[in-house]
């Protein structure tokens, strides 16, 4: 990132609970104590939490079929018909990607074979939150490639508080367990299990501030997607920028949360002046400007760079969670892009369609882990594990060498296993 890149409007972040300070400590700790509670007490810490933050008194935790059934059928016949249409969308993407991870088999010496096998996670765990407003795109993204993955169980958890509407979605997206069991809580009961919640084998799905950090306290006995922040949307566009859209897209990522990050990366100064003075103008009528204008003050930015290559370079240092190209060429600037959680190529493609419907999944890497990871997908749900056997021409071919640098690492047993099968002439398949 060089010189020539100038914040000439940006508002800087304030600490929140999340970041390194007392508040992220005592969080940390807090996690920490319900963890524990719940992998020694098991239902009975769940039942004590759930009265302690959820204010609700719980007797049962799983969702019956009944109850299933009655949230299906409470469901508005067009948000079952639109949450349809999603899964849809969903379930022919990841079934697409799937069918690109193939299984392996290659001979690359003489009696050498080697290759892998495509394993599905046999249980995994959805977290599903509850926030202020029924996301039913939520059990859509995490359960919905599991099942297409091939996972023999899909346990989801949602808060007791959480919208009648979201069993439904979590039923229609195809979960075969469901709880109520929000926080930190439910992580700890997914991560070790309960009389009542089985163990998984990988837990996924956002949450607030605790369940990120409980997932981040259970990883290593269980698998975990990802440790997700707060949302994120940054545009990259030259002087053909549409400045009332680019608030717009600006505006409806940041209703999400007053911690999300809002960005224009631009070329030109005057669009980027304009957004600032649309998104100030949009807030004015906006319902949910209370969170999405908080969060403008408190992490948007504005960046010009004097071009192209330093606007790139910017972006990738950034590697935004959902990442807009609005440009003059968006397809060719693309695939100059390295660095983000998804893109979304021209002014047609909106944030807000893959967020609830398109197809590709709404779970991304934010707080700069797209540098190295993608977002969750199909691939997330299935293990790639190797394979080997031998002839004895492979065995006489990778013998000698395994014999030789296991006596000068001084590790006579190695030695001996490797020098055992020559000597015996017989090889089993």
């Amino acid at each position: 990132m060089s010189a020539s890149v100038d914040l000439f409007s940006r508002i800087q972040s304030l600490k929140t609970p999340e970041s390194g300070n007392a508040d992220g400590l005592a969080v940390e700790t807090i996690v920490k104590a319900i963890i524990a509670a719940v992998r020694t007490e098991g239902d009975a810490a769940v039942r004590r939490y759930a009265a302690e933050f959820d204010k609700i008194e719980m007797e049962a935790f799983e969702v019956t079929q009944e109850e299933r059934a009655q949230a299906l059928a409470d469901l508005d016949p067009q948000t079952r018909a639109d949450t349809e249409f999603a899964i849809a969308n969903v379930r022919a993407f990841a079934e697409a990607q799937l069918a690109t991870i193939l299984p392996l088999e290659v001979e690359p010496l003489p009696g050498l074979h080697l290759g892998h096998r495509v394993i599905p996670i046999r249980r995994v765990g959805c977290y599903v939150p509850g926030g202020r407003y029924p996301l039913l795109s939520a059990p859509v993204m995490t359960i919905v490639p599991a099942k297409v993955a091939g996972c023999a169980e899909v346990i989801a958890c949602l808060p007791p508080g959480a919208h009648p509407a979201m069993i439904a979605g979590c039923h229609l997206a195809g979960a075969d367990r469901i709880f109520r069991i929000g926080g930190a809580q439910a992580i700890a009961a997914m991560a070790y299990g309960t009389e009542t919640i089985p163990a998984v084998d990988k837990i996924v799905g956002p949450g607030n501030a605790f369940v990120n950090e409980a997932k981040r306290q259970v990883f290593g006995p269980v698998g975990i997607d990802q440790l997700a922040g707060p949302s994120e949307i940054y545009v990259v566009a030259d002087a053909t920028g549409d400045a009332e859209m680019i608030a717009t897209d600006l505006l409806a990522q940041a209703e999400h949360d007053v911690r999300t990050r809002v960005g224009l990366i631009t070329t030109d100064r005057s669009l980027g002046e304009a957004v600032i003075a649309e998104v100030e103008r949009q807030l004015l009528d906006l319902p949910t400007a209370s969170v999405a204008g908080e969060a403008w003050r408190r992490m948007g930015e504005v960046v010009f760079c004097t071009d192209e290559a330093d606007m790139i370079a910017y972006s990738d240092h950034i590697a935004a969670e959902h990442l807009q190209v609005h440009t003059l060429d968006p397809r060719a600037f693309a695939l100059r892009l390295s660095n983000y959680g998804s893109l979304f190529i021209g002014t047609a493609a909106s944030v807000v369609y893959s967020d609830k419907c398109c197809g590709t999944n709404h779970t991304l890497p934010t707080m700069g882990a797209g540098r190295y990871t993608g977002g969750l997908w199909v691939g997330s749900y299935v293990k790639i594990c190797t394979h080997q056997w031998l002839e004895p021409a492979g065995v006489a071919a990778v013998a000698p060498a395994a014999i030789r640098q296991s006596a000068s690492e001084g590790l006579e047993g190695h030695r001996r296993a490797a020098a055992l099968r020559p000597a015996r002439q017989q090889f089993e398949r």
